[in-house]
């Protein structure tokens, strides 16, 4: 039974107790820094951070661990929890709407951390429309994303709307499908990151 199901049997004053994942601003490039005072403090968190080959000046070159998502990081907390978390140097605002959180499912934060894994994942400018297909397995199995073409692989960029951050995804074209095959042209795209769009959505 999933940790939503029960919670929605639990009495109001027991709901507080539960554990969720929420989204957390912080201070440009501190991600590691809160993470660090996050730990010293018990908070669970996670950074999710992808590598990156960088060529330093001199023609080294060093393998760096970046965050996929620029100023956020992620804490599991419950109710109780967001007043310490508020309370960290570097933290801005737990994400939500209004003065109410948002929780963050934990098979996304599983998936992240599988893809981040095994180097599936990486970093996309923010992408809110384009050409739309839906991944048809695995723990992401539902979400509508944009489809890419980079050289030989075939990547599909979901967007977190809540922190306006896109990733992309490798996948496999066995794993897609379109959301509307009427809404498909066979024409090619080229964006201006010279990135081929494999169709393009005409709605």
């Amino acid at each position: 039974m999933s940790e939503n199901v029960r919670c929605s049997q639990l009495d109001p004053a027991d709901k507080s107790a539960v554990m969720q994942w929420f989204a957390v601003y912080t201070v440009t490039r501190h991600e590691k820094r809160v993470a660090h005072l996050l730990n010293l403090r018990t908070i669970e968190n996670f950074v999710p951070l992808y590598q990156k080959q960088c060529q330093w000046r001199d023609g080294s070159k060093v393998m760096l661990q970046l965050p996929l998502f620029s100023s956020y990081l992620f804490v599991r907390i419950n109710r109780s929890g967001r007043v310490p978390v508020l309370q960290v140097p570097g933290v801005r605002s737990i994400i939500g709407f209004g003065w109410q959180p948002s929780p963050i499912p934990d098979n996304y934060i599983d998936w992240l951390r599988d893809s981040l894994r095994q180097r599936k994942i990486e970093p996309h400018p923010y992408l809110a429309a384009g050409a739309k297909v839906r991944i048809r397995s695995g723990a992401m199995a539902g979400s509508e994303g944009i489809l890419l073409r980079m050289k030989n692989d075939f990547r599909v960029v979901l967007t977190m709307e809540m922190i306006n951050r896109s990733v992309a995804v490798e996948v496999t074209l066995k794993d897609i499908e379109p959301v509307s095959l009427s809404c498909f042209s066979s024409t090619a795209v080229q964006t201006s990151s010279a990135v081929d769009l494999e169709v393009q959505c005409c709605s």
